[in-house]
């Protein structure tokens, strides 16, 4: 006799064991908590959908390929540090610096294999109209090469001139190499300048490229978050700000343009971020890290200026989690003052735990967001984190002169960081970013005149009237706050 098969229970007897084999795959995989606990709740919340979910973006999966050629860049790393050693780029005057710096510049080394390298000269740039421009004529003036690469390039405005000067770099016999993220700039990769730039010589690459099979050989929401540009080997610039011009991008999603800065580099630091945008190069088209190095001209620089830097790039594949590591530390030194401006502040609750014992030993924090973002579920989330800090003695200041892009902290007026990196998990575990921690009294006085000319034009968040928000908001607040370690 036939048994009566009920496709509903096989369905939940299917749906359970999932919940159970992904249950057990996340505990031995030991993710953060927070991490664990939020997927765990959308895998049994949500039947099959979730699982699918979670296999496509739940892990830090790195394809085999990709992981294979971050190994021989390992390699290629060892022997340029040997070359850096050899040199003395790293030859630092730590009895100018507190001992704090040292400390941290000794805990990036160990962590992530990043020398501090002494003597760099650094210009903060704020107006986003010179920054293109700058860019612009420092490939005009390019002899050599011209290195690049973007989370997001959009045509328009000014962001052209750029384009204009790397086509005419190109067919004078400049060396160019441009990596642009697949997701970041899709729009870009629909439009015709990919193409011109290949006619006229330039090599040109999308970073992460995504699709059905690579689901299934790592993740496909990993994405290039970097920003760095290298001329000649000489001159380079980074920061918070993707190759747009604000005046046409994004116009209309109500949040005014975007508010970035970047610097420009010259001296030692130049060689690691040239590495670093060497190394996304080869890592995505599996080219000679030293026949690269080699068509540009890059070679190990003289110093130049009083700015010691160390340069540390983070993301999937990388070891130890210098970056999470380096700001910690970087806040437990503060004694007078910190002032942090991130787009999006969802942050990892180790550092949730250092603003508030930095409040606690009296040190004054000063957190700049801006009063929009373009993203509706951590703009929620985010908004759940500001009570807490409010109440610990946080100040709070939301921007409203528009989307506030720049990416800095600075810790009494000694140590700077600077660089792509949000306060959010994505940034801090899932992006390829870039990041300085500058050594520098000077760099971090021009920084926090930054960070206070931000401030006023700001409005400072009042706890009192921030608490009168309506059950429902508070609720769907925290309701995106559970998704935060996935953000």
């Amino acid at each position: 006799m036939a048994l009566d098969v009920n496709p509903a229970v096989l369905l939940a007897e299917a749906h359970l064991l999932l919940v159970i084999g992904i249950s057990i795959r996340v505990i031995m995989n030991r993710p953060a908590t927070g991490v664990a606990l939020a997927w765990l709740t959308i895998v049994a919340a949500i039947p099959y959908i979730g699982a699918v979910a979670y296999f496509m973006i739940g892990e830090r999966r790195i394809s085999p390929r990709r992981m294979g050629r971050l190994g021989q860049l390992t390699t290629d790393y060892k022997l340029l540090s040997q070359m850096i050693v050899k040199k003395g780029l790293n030859k630092v005057d730590w009895d100018r610096h507190s001992a704090a710096a040292r400390s941290m510049g000794v805990l990036g080394f160990n962590t992530a294999q990043a020398h501090v390298f002494a003597g760099s000269e650094m210009e903060l740039v704020s107006d986003t109209q010179e920054i293109l421009s700058g860019i612009a004529t420092d490939i005009s003036h390019a002899q050599t090469s011209a290195l690049m690469e973007f989370y997001i390039w959009h045509e328009g405005g000014t962001a052209d001139t750029v384009v204009d000067a790397l086509v005419a770099a190109s067919e004078r016999g400049v060396y160019c190499l441009v990596l642009v993220d697949a997701i970041g700039g899709s729009t870009w990769w629909s439009g015709n300048q990919p193409a011109r730039l290949r006619e006229s010589g330039v090599l040109v690459e999308a970073a992460f490229p995504v699709g059905p099979i690579r689901s299934f050989v790592g993740r496909t929401d990993l994405r290039l978050h970097r920003k760095i540009v290298v001329i000649d080997g000489e001159t380079a610039w980074t920061g918070s700000m993707n190759l747009v011009d604000p005046r046409f991008f994004k116009q209309d999603g109500g949040f005014g343009e975007w508010v970035d800065a970047m610097v420009r580099v010259q001296g030692a630091a130049v060689l690691p971020l040239a590495a670093v945008m060497v190394g996304d190069w080869v890592i995505e088209t599996g080219s000679d890290a030293t026949q690269i190095a080699t068509a540009a001209g890059i070679t190990l620089p003289e110093p130049k200026g009083s700015a010691d830097i160390q340069v540390i790039s983070s993301g999937p594949g990388t070891r130890r989690n210098a970056l999470l590591k380096l700001m910690h530390a970087m806040i437990h030194s503060a004694k007078q003052e910190v002032i942090i401006t991130t787009p999006y502040l969802v942050p990892d609750e180790s550092l949730l735990w250092a603003l508030r014992g930095a409040v606690g030993k009296g040190v004054r924090v000063r957190i700049v967001v801006p009063k929009k973002v373009d993203s509706f579920m951590t703009r929620h989330a985010s908004n759940s984190y500001l009570d807490d800090m409010l109440d610990n003695g946080m100040e709070i200041y939301l921007y409203h002169e528009g989307l506030l892009h720049t990416k800095s902290i600075t810790v009494d007026g000694e140590i700077s960081m600077f660089g792509t990196v949000n306060l959010d998990m994505r940034s801090l575990w899932l992006n390829h970013e870039v990041s300085l921690f500058v050594y520098d009294k000077e760099f971090a006085l021009n920084l926090s005149e930054l960070q206070n000319s931000y401030i006023a034009n700001s409005e400072a968040l009042e706890n009192e009237k921030w608490s009168k928000r309506s059950f429902a908001v508070k609720f769907l607040e925290n309701t995106m706050r559970l998704m935060s370690p996935l953000l």
